[in-house]
């Protein structure tokens, strides 16, 4: 038997999950900034690849929101603003509370269990320096209460915000000048949600989503003026 036909071709798929998690890396670290145009020929060379497998990539990516395709004009990164900002923090808030109401007479062990594990595949990310690995960590931390919950508009909306979710963070750990979150960002949060008082959970989701805010808003409008967001 030759070497070579012990090994399975390589899938198209796989292919274009590397340049997937590639291109979504550059843009959450702000390498390729919002804004900034993606062009399939240079992308193709840059990597490569065919144009198939590239496509798909960038498919997937305007489905979870990080990039964007405009007819006539191409494929670009999607732009993040002071408005985005506010509403994202507003629309968050109010859908966190919602989705804790929900569940709060449900929360079981195995709930408990899985936020920690959770936040501990985060606080893992945040200590390997991995700036996208613990984006998605914390998507993944957040979405727990919405998975729970089993409120099938609720989930649309979260896997509607997911995309300038993803954005808003990437800015908010770049205003602060650290990859990821603090390691203790959670602590509190955790507390409320395992706690006994929906009303001290209510709160704390209200301030967690408040810290920084003004921050992030301002580093947004920054970046703006200086035209690195069209």
């Amino acid at each position: 038997m030759s070497v070579v036909t012990i090994f399975e071709p390589v899938p198209k798929s796989t292919l274009r999950a590397q340049v997937a998690e590639r291109l979504r890396g550059a843009i959450l670290a702000g390498d390729i900034p919002p804004g900034a145009p993606l062009v399939e020929t240079a992308l193709s060379e840059r990597f490569a690849i065919s144009r198939g497998p590239l496509r798909e990539a960038l498919r997937q990516l305007v489905e979870e929101g990080l990039v964007v395709t405009v007819p006539y004009t191409g494929t670009h990164v999607a732009s993040l603003s002071v408005e985005d900002v506010q509403e994202i923090y507003s629309l968050r808030t109010a859908l966190e509370i919602f989705a804790f109401e929900q569940i709060w007479l449900r929360r079981d062990e195995r709930f408990r269990a899985e936020l920690s594990r959770r936040n501990a595949t985060l606080q893992a990310s945040i200590d390997a320096g991995d700036d996208s690995a613990a984006i998605s960590a914390e998507l993944e931390f957040h979405g727990l209460v919405y998975e729970t919950a089993g409120h099938r508009l609720l989930q649309s909306a979260w896997r509607g915000l997911r995309g300038r979710l993803q954005l808003y963070w990437a800015a908010h750990h770049r205003a602060h000048g650290r990859r990821g979150p603090r390691r203790d960002s959670h602590d509190s949060y955790i507390a409320a949600a395992l706690g006994d008082s929906l009303d001290a959970l209510r709160a704390e989701i209200a301030d967690h989503m408040r810290r920084g805010a003004a921050l992030t808003e301002k580093f947004v409008s920054e970046t703006q003026r200086n035209g690195e967001v069209k």
